[in-house]
């Protein structure tokens, strides 16, 4: 059922200034249904495996992806890629879908042509042939397993955080893995996660910075993880 939010925002145009960022983009794209379907490349392929297929206009449903769940995820290899959110000339972005149940990845390629973003391809896999799969596997293991997660600790993990005794104010500080129970950040999701990628990521990469952010209440967190050893550990968070 569509809500009176949702059918105000159905009705709205978007501003031609939101197809300066993907972002920007990308929230009108999830919440209106009209641009919705301007903007996808129909038929649109599919492909899955050796398999293609390709799904007509009338066929397609409308994809809210993260909008209603509140908050998104994003998974960079370094401070670079976190950059180019903000980098008003790239035209290629792709959008996974990552679902550790099913252990299978959707990823949307959206391309911006002639000033304006459209999906022009879908692509499924198994989580094992994607580029992150190494710390996927780590992940999905992390965030339900408390003591996996002690485990998978640097000796000593940095972090930032609210002040306990004033918001506007940020305390920094070092945990050691006995700790973690005090001073662990809400470890979310479990199920299904997003990933925006502005670029490739780096093959074989040894860190990885997962991020956290709230749709609309400007709640933002990000775990820096490094592999040493085979091993992935969590060196630094913050809890904003």
């Amino acid at each position: 059922m569509v809500s009176e939010e949702e059918e105000l925002i159905s009705e709205s145009p978007m501003p031609v200034a939101a197809e300066e960022y993907f972002d920007d983009f990308f929230f009108n794209f999830a919440a209106n249904r009209k641009l919705q379907l301007e903007r996808i490349k129909f038929p649109l392929k599919l492909t899955d495996g050796d398999e293609t297929t390709r799904i007509e206009k009338k066929q397609w449903q409308m994809d809210y992806f993260f909008m209603r769940q509140g908050y998104y995820t994003q998974i960079f290899d370094n401070q670079q890629q976190m950059d180019l959110a903000k980098d008003s000339t790239v035209d290629h972005v792709m959008l996974e879908r990552i679902n550790f149940s099913s252990q299978r990845v959707q990823r949307y390629d959206f391309h911006r042509k002639n000033g304006r973003w459209q999906l022009t391809q879908v692509f499924n896999e198994s989580i094992e042939h994607n580029a992150n799969a190494s710390f996927l596997r780590f992940y999905s293991q992390f965030v339900a397993d408390s003591a996996f997660q002690q485990q998978s600790l640097n000796d000593v993990v940095t972090f930032s955080s609210p002040s306990p005794d004033n918001d506007f104010e940020t305390q920094t500080g070092e945990i050691v893995p006995e700790q973690w129970p005090m001073f662990k950040p809400e470890l979310i999701p479990h199920g299904t996660i997003y990933n925006i990628m502005y670029s490739r990521p780096v093959e074989g990469s040894n860190q990885k910075i997962f991020v956290t952010r709230g749709v609309a209440n400007g709640m933002e967190a990000q775990m820096i993880f490094r592999k040493r050893a085979g091993h992935w550990r969590l060196v630094h968070f913050d809890s904003l």
